[in-house]
């Protein structure tokens, strides 16, 4: 299969999953009612740049579901201010289960990832729970395994890009609401896991 026909494939799939996503996230016991298609053009829009991307075949269902994530999550966090366990907790199994297929060292490194990564987070929420939520050290253990699975340096990457860009982010919401404005930081490290990975699959 073409590189633009796989891509066209995930195009729809990803409408047809984003629909899903819409529709689970109303389901929730604490539900989030996102407008159409705001998760249909979002998961579309992902996987088909994954497909695009020319990743190793080993590599896109990783991608694939934590394109998913990032869209669906990212949309609670934005709307909601929070992240559900429904979607943090299940996704660093689903992550390492996905990783099975790059590799046994990579699944290795993916489990002490998470570790290094939900620790890390934890620190910052006991010193500043302000700045980062406990949804935030939740979600910091799927988004780690994956970054760890990649490289170590990815890993340091991921955190890195994550902080400027809930810095960037913090500085327009000062400035457009004042100091009351809440800075969501799930957004920001799922788009710094996300980049990432993609980076590191297609590798040098």
């Amino acid at each position: 299969m073409t590189t633009s026909l796989t891509s066209l494939v995930l195009v729809v799939a990803g409408l047809c999953a984003g629909t899903g996503a819409r529709l689970l996230l109303r389901r929730l016991r604490r539900g989030t009612r996102v407008p159409p298609p705001w998760c249909e053009l979002g998961v579309a829009s992902v996987w088909g740049a994954s497909g695009a991307a020319a990743v190793p075949v080993r590599w896109l269902p990783v991608l694939l579901a934590l394109g998913w994530l990032a869209v669906v999550a990212g949309a609670v966090d934005v709307l909601a201010g929070r992240l559900p366990d429904a979607l943090t907790l299940p996704a660093l199994p689903v992550a390492l289960l996905l990783l099975v297929p790059v590799g046994g060292d990579t699944v290795a490194r993916g489990v002490v990832g998470a570790v290094v990564a939900v620790a890390a987070h934890a620190a910052v929420h006991l010193v500043a729970p302000a700045a980062m939520g406990g949804g935030d050290v939740k979600l910091a253990a799927p988004l780690g395994a994956v970054s760890a699975a990649v490289s170590w340096e990815a890993l340091a990457l991921a955190g890195v890009l994550a902080a400027l860009s809930s810095g960037v982010l913090a500085v327009a919401v000062l400035v457009r609401r004042g100091r009351g404005g809440a800075v969501p930081h799930g957004p920001s490290m799922l788009l710094a896991g996300l980049l990432v990975a993609a980076a590191g699959a297609r590798g040098p």
